[in-house]
Parts: structure tokens; C-alpha cells; sequence
């Protein structure tokens, strides 16, 4: 069996899933920087200044999507990895239900 993989298309997928991660710990970035506003840990200065990096890093990275024609590979990375996230997540649950008793296997 023969596997051929086209160099262009391996590199856009790398970079299609590269630019996905950012984009979540972008998110990330965006609600930590929500709650350190909001408990007051951060002056007004540091507050304009988070948020205009935050702006700035998403320009970047919608620009890169488009300029390398990947909006619809991250998007379907995206989708992939919240579905995974989603699983974990209900798995980690039922876990915790099961160590307490609260649901009974039959």
C-alpha cells in the first residue's frame, strides 16, 4: 500500500492545526484577562494594554487564516478538538459520579 502525501496539503494541515491551538489559548488568554479585571488585579493602564494585545494577536491570526486560505481547515480542527474536549469532559463527570456512588452500573 502506497501512501502519498502531497507536501502543499501536509503543510497547510500542520499550520491549520498550529493556528487552532493559538486560537483556543487565545480564548484562554481573553478569559483570564476578563477575571483578572473584574477581581481589580490588574491597573487601567495594564487593562488597555492586555486588551490591545489580545486585538492585536486576533487580527494576526485572522489575517494568517485568510492569507493561507485555512479558515475552513481550522474550523473543522476547532470542531474536532471541542468534540474531544466535550467527551473528556462528560467522561471526567461520570467518573466523579461513579467514585461517589451517585450512578449505579447495571
Amino acid at each position: 500500500m502506497n501512501i502519498r502525501v502531497d507536501e502543499k496539503n501536509l503543510q497547510s494541515g500542520v499550520l491549520a492545526l498550529v493556528v487552532a491551538v493559538v486560537e483556543i489559548l487565545h480564548e484562554l488568554l481573553g478569559k483570564q484577562a476578563m477575571r483578572r479585571m473584574s477581581s481589580g488585579s490588574l491597573s487601567e493602564t495594564e487593562s488597555e494594554r492586555l486588551g490591545s494585545a489580545l486585538q492585536a494577536m486576533e487580527r494576526v491570526i485572522a489575517d494568517l487564516k485568510v492569507e493561507q486560505g485555512i479558515q475552513e481547515a481550522v474550523g473543522q480542527i476547532r470542531t474536532g478538538l471541542d468534540q474531544v474536549v466535550d467527551r473528556m469532559i462528560d467522561l471526567e463527570s461520570l467518573e466523579g459520579n461513579l467514585s461517589r456512588g451517585e450512578v449505579q452500573c447495571r
